[in-house]
């Protein structure tokens, strides 16, 4: 009904010969039209040179999508049809929260529609504010970054694992600064091992905090779009945020604080444990990182890989699997990562292969 605050979805012109009760079989044409609430316009949900309309034609190229005034006319298989009637009234929900939607939104959305294992509501995903900083808001995009962001909410300690560009650190680092300003903690400490590859810190020019520098300055960048860049030396002067590289943390008892460790796949088994029993009363931890991308000396083996194996199941500690689905990076780096999955794949099995046939 118009003026309502969700779509009004009116089935018209049944299948000719269709008995009324009779049930529509999976794939058979059938037309449906869904009536945006006055609250709305239509123009939100069509984008800029109807590019959100061509991004829902792609996505069901067995469907037809004709639009006039703020009425939605869709024909098409009816499975297409119910799909495409919740998504309406989902982009409908997430423009009515004030969020612009852009081609990525549309693409989640329906990705999420479709996973018949979710039970989230895109909507809710992608409406969920972690923190607001001089107009802008952080928040998850996928569904695999809220239930990470949900997972930092509900456990003491979490892993968030995957490739570059999920947004591991980022939204890590936008709850530690959310729960500073709650007063929920009292300080956030971010760290990272200095380990690159084919560098070594004993080779570069400068001081020793001038070496360190380069290794922490992502965490740095990430500071300065969620604090006011001018309070950030403060807090630093006055330990409430602390950067600083991980052999800084031994011996220590962090309580009450915030703490994240970035580039953990970077870490030796024995100091993720050094870093892991500096847990005190109060503190959140979150170990982020990518198992793809270890830049360790040959023959020293991953923290976090051997991290899983030794927690797995233990209680209050939560690994979270982020994929190239969840990159929020440009389209193509989601796609760059699956190529080079699917090329270690086929690494893999050569590997096996030659093995076998020896």
């Amino acid at each position: 009904m118009p003026g309502s605050d969700r779509p009004d979805l009116r089935a018209l012109d049944a299948v000719p010969d269709t008995p009324p009760q009779a049930a529509t079989p999976a794939g058979e044409r059938q037309e449906t039209t869904i009536v945006l609430p006055d609250t709305v316009s239509p123009v939100s949900l069509l984008g800029p040179r109807d590019e959100l309309l061509r991004t829902m034609e792609r996505r069901f190229p067995r469907a037809e999508i004709l639009v006039r005034g703020n009425e939605f006319r869709v024909v098409g298989p009816s499975e297409d049809l119910d799909v495409i009637e919740r998504l309406l009234a989902e982009l409908t929900e997430i423009v009515r929260a004030g969020q612009p939607l852009n081609r990525d939104a549309v693409e989640r959305s329906i990705g999420m529609l479709r996973d018949q294992q979710n039970k989230e509501r895109p909507a809710d995903v992608l409406t969920q504010n972690i923190l607001s900083n001089r107009g802008r808001t952080i928040r998850p995009k996928t569904l695999g970054q809220k239930q990470y962001v949900d997972a930092i909410d509900e456990h003491t300690i979490v892993f968030g694992i995957g490739p570059a560009g999920t947004g591991k650190t980022y939204l890590a680092m936008a709850k530690a600064v959310a729960a500073l300003q709650a007063k929920r903690i009292t300080r956030i400490i971010l760290t990272r091992p200095a380990v690159e590859a084919g560098e070594r810190l004993g080779f570069l020019p400068g001081s020793l905090n001038e070496k360190i520098d380069p290794y922490l300055r992502p965490l740095y960048d990430a500071l300065h779009d969620m604090i006011d860049p001018d309070t950030i030396p403060r807090l630093m002067a006055s330990g409430t945020i602390e950067v600083a590289p991980l052999a800084y943390m031994r011996g220590r008892t962090l309580n009450d604080a915030f703490i994240i460790l970035d580039e953990a796949q970077n870490t030796s088994p024995e100091q993720m444990k050094m870093f892991l029993t500096r847990l005190g009363f109060g503190s959140t931890m979150v170990v982020t990182g990518d198992t793809s991308q270890v830049d360790l000396p040959g023959g020293t083996q991953s923290g976090l890989k051997v991290v899983q194996r030794i927690l797995e199941g233990v209680e209050d500690i939560d690994f979270r699997q982020l994929t190239s689905q969840d990159v929020v990076r440009h389209r193509l780096v989601s796609e760059i990562v699956d190529a080079y999955e699917r090329h270690d794949a086929g690494q893999d099995r050569g590997r096996r292969q030659g093995g076998e046939g020896r």
